[in-house]
């Protein structure tokens, strides 16, 4: 491996650091910020009324989450390219986990905008105002639903990238473990909120690995040298 390697392959980390950063960032605004805001739970007429008052902001919630995801689908290639020398096989499993939930996240917010076109309806289509309210909020819990369907493969693609991590000896084998437990807690959230609904979410306190990673990847970078060991070996098995 080449100085020009090692520069580029802590690009990438950064890269990945920066990508990952930048989607939480519109992923909270879309998905969590935006609906605390308007969304009033249980009170269709106040929700109804926030949305009309700032439709503005509720349709930045659906850009948001959308740029979000797509920027989640270059975030994935770049930790590919970062891990595959670690384990080929895992990593596209990483891969194909993390973008099973890309398009489901894109359809799923058909219900958003389908609940701004309700209350936006001119003439009601023969329903009353109250009606088209009660339906645009039943969209709006449709997306709730969709989300935590999503959440799945929130959880599911971490399990591979945290045991990745933990086998690479280029990066701290705690954001591994880290990684592992956030994943644990995305599932066992979406089983329990499915089963249970009225159960607490474990996810907001299993979460600092999605933090701690981009940071270290943007600040420290990765061992270049034990990296290129893992690239070699890689290299030499694959011949």
């Amino acid at each position: 491996m080449t100085a020009g390697s090692h520069a580029s392959i802590n690009k990438t980390a950064r890269l990945a650091g920066a990508l990952y950063l930048a989607m939480a960032v519109f992923g909270f605004f879309g998905i969590l910020y935006v609906p605390s805001v308007l969304v009033v739970p249980g009170d269709a007429a106040t929700t109804a009324r926030n949305i009309m008052a700032s439709e503005g902001l509720f349709r930045s919630g659906t850009v948001s989450h959308l740029i979000g995801q797509t920027i989640f689908i270059f975030l994935v290639l770049a930790l590919y390219r970062l891990l595959k020398p670690v384990d080929k096989n895992r990593a596209v499993l990483m891969v194909l986990l993390a973008l099973l939930g890309v398009p489901i996240a894109f359809l799923n917010e058909v219900h958003h905008l389908g609940a701004l076109r309700l209350l936006s309806s001119a003439d009601g289509g023969g329903f009353t105002p109250t009606q088209l309210q009660v339906q645009a909020m039943r969209f709006l819990d449709m997306r709730r639903s969709g989300i935590l369907l999503n959440q799945v493969f929130w959880g599911l693609w971490l399990l591979p990238l945290g045991l990745l991590i933990l086998r690479s000896g280029f990066l701290p084998k705690l954001l591994g473990i880290l990684l592992v437990i956030g994943g644990v807690g995305y599932v066992v959230d979406w089983a329990t909120q499915l089963l249970w609904p009225s159960l607490p979410t474990i996810s907001q306190f299993t979460f600092l690995g999605e933090l701690l990673l981009p940071l270290w990847l943007l600040i420290k970078g990765v061992n270049v040298a034990r990296w290129q060991e893992a690239a070699l070996q890689a290299h030499h098995g694959a011949v």
